[in-house]
């Protein structure tokens, strides 16, 4: 049985809704939210990087590019080497829009630490952090010791 019930995505979908619900203020949905933070991290980006990373089709990507050109959170500018293509590049009301989905995921998170201790606190936090640090080190490598893991535990269980 799989120890932790999956319990950490379980609170961060909960956490993740109530955000999602902030930006639904905004008039953002969560895909829209995904493509400004991709636009955050590689400003002046294409579309076809966007539809590569979503994982969508062009036409969806340009509907979205569009729409928040429309709410004011990216600017298009015509590439310079290629005329044909456009940059896209987030503006500055697109950080007030992840301020507000961080500041309401974060304050979830603090209601839900509300009335544990420090001592109960600290190692539940330092466990959490490992987590974070090993989560985020194996997706950089591209998961390879997990795939490892994963075909080491796979050929046990044919072998039994």
């Amino acid at each position: 049985m799989e120890r932790t019930n999956r319990k950490i995505s379980k609170i961060a979908r909960c956490a993740q809704r109530y955000a999602n619900g902030s930006l639904a203020k905004l008039g953002v949905g969560s895909t829209e939210y995904e493509c400004l933070l991709l636009i955050r991290k590689n400003e002046g980006t294409t579309q076809s990087y966007l539809q590569e990373q979503l994982h969508v089709d062009k036409a969806a990507v340009a509907r979205m590019i569009t729409n928040l050109e429309k709410k004011g959170l990216v600017i298009r500018k015509r590439d310079e080497r290629d005329h044909r293509a456009n940059n896209i590049y987030s503006t500055e009301k697109a950080l007030e829009v992840r301020a507000d989905k961080t500041g309401a995921e974060s304050m979830f998170y603090e209601w839900l630490l509300e009335g544990y201790t420090e001592e109960e606190l600290e190692p539940f936090l330092k466990v959490l952090d490992q987590l974070y640090v090993k989560s985020r080190e194996e997706r950089q490598d591209d998961y390879a010791h997990f795939k490892a893991w994963l075909t080491e535990k796979n050929q046990k269980k044919e072998g039994t």
